[in-house]
């Protein structure tokens, strides 16, 4: 149940994007894109483990990801569709 999960609590700030240093602004936004585009995508019955931990991923894979600056807003909406109808929380590759 996704409602459990605050979504505001899990959102990037600045000091967590401090591998971007001078674009860690930019960087903090274009990560709480992501969060915000998982969080309002998923369905509202969706378990709250597996959106735990597909926030997880995202942090994982994106938070220093060279490309996090350069992906454009239709393709992270891509990014995201894909990873919600892709998403096995038993399958997934140890990090």
């Amino acid at each position: 149940m996704k409602h459990t999960i605050d979504i505001q609590v899990v959102l990037a700030t600045v000091e967590d994007m401090d591998f971007w240093d001078d674009r860690a602004d930019e960087a903090t936004d274009r990560m709480n894109t992501i969060l915000h585009l998982l969080y309002d995508k998923a369905d509202e019955d969706i378990n709250s483990t597996s959106l735990e931990n597909m926030i997880q991923y995202i942090w994982e894979n994106w938070r220093e990801d060279a490309h996090l600056l350069d992906i454009d807003e239709d393709d992270l909406y891509d990014w995201v569709d894909q990873l919600l109808a892709t998403w096995d929380d038993e399958h997934q590759e140890p990090r």
